[in-house]
């Protein structure tokens, strides 16, 4: 303590201490991830779950992510877990990675939307951890969490984003400005080989490698993906219409109050850090078209380019 008041530490794990017990009572908490802010709640609660889709406007068949404190959590919700599987969680968690595998009978089934697999990911944020480890002392074996979105909607990188979205008496853990800024990649490890559902700021070629063997792509296979989160053709859209141009357009387009333009950044960690919070900002209400500029071929921007065309659909 100094000059009468708390350290901010000491601030913020009170504040963790009293979101995991909201989550233990089956209340709604949303908190920071490496990625985007998730709107979490306990994952093996019905009840809670069912907080989250009425909370976001989110069919209830659609799944959520379930956040784990370490990969030992994962044995509390899957019925198994590939080797494959195994060596991408080793390689990546904690970390902006989610994997889908088989789901134990009768756990999380409101989490999963009904499916017999479930979506598992241990993310980085310090602040998520140590969220996830209160609510395991408090027998909260993990916390399902979408975007902290109205469903369909650009996610949420900051606080000031979800406080936005939702009403005030929503608890936010405010853990500044996302590292990463868009979702995780999602492996489907549930047909006895990897397939990429959704890319992220992971690589092809480096889950290929953790994987140690090929990773497909679902058009690839004959038999049906699981649904997964954010994997709807329309997504992450604001409500003006977005428009991707190649950069020589961008050279003659002319802005206005109902037309607006963001350039990517030639980054494509930059792009992906900066794009919901450029798409949120410019989605004033008398802005009526948003373009971007096209991202450039190549996987690092894969991600990317997968949330624009979602946002864009």
């Amino acid at each position: 303590m100094a000059n009468g008041h708390l350290d901010s530490t000491t601030l913020a794990m009170n504040d963790i201490k009293a979101a995991a017990q909201a989550l233990a009572l089956g209340e709604l908490v949303a908190f920071p991830t490496e990625t985007v802010y998730g709107l979490g709640a306990d994952a093996t609660s019905e009840q809670a779950c069912a907080k989250i889709f009425a909370a976001k406007g989110r069919p209830s068949d659609h799944p959520l992510i379930v956040h784990v404190a370490s990969p030992s959590g994962v044995t509390h919700f899957a019925a198994e877990v590939p080797a494959f599987a195994q060596n991408l969680m080793a390689t990546f968690w904690p970390g902006p990675l989610t994997v889908i595998l088989p789901r134990k009978l009768g756990v999380a089934r409101s989490a999963a939307g009904g499916q017999d697999s479930i979506g598992l990911r241990c993310p980085s944020h310090p602040m998520a951890l140590s969220l996830l480890r209160a609510c395991q002392k408090l027998g909260v074996e993990g916390i399902a969490a979408p975007s902290a979105n109205r469903f369909g909607r650009v996610s949420p990188t900051s606080a000031a984003h979800v406080r936005s979205e939702f009403d005030s008496d929503l608890i936010v853990l405010d853990g500044g400005d996302c590292d990463i800024g868009i979702e995780s990649a999602i492996v489907d490890c549930t047909r006895g080989v990897p397939v990429l559902l959704r890319p992220g700021v992971l690589t092809h070629k480096a889950l290929e490698v953790a994987c140690g063997q090929r990773l497909h792509l679902p058009q690839a296979l004959s038999s049906n993906a699981p649904k997964a989160s954010g994997t709807l053709e329309s997504h992450y859209a604001p409500k003006a219409k977005v428009r991707i141009i190649t950069a020589q357009a961008a050279k003659t387009w002319t802005a206005t109050p109902a037309r607006a333009l963001y350039q990517l950044p030639v980054r494509p960690e930059q792009a992906a850090h900066e794009l919901f919070a450029a798409l949120r900002a410019l989605d004033q209400p008398e802005v009526e078209e948003i373009a971007v500029t096209e991202p450039p071929a190549g996987e690092a921007w894969d991600g990317v380019r997968d949330r624009l065309m979602r946002a864009a659909a």
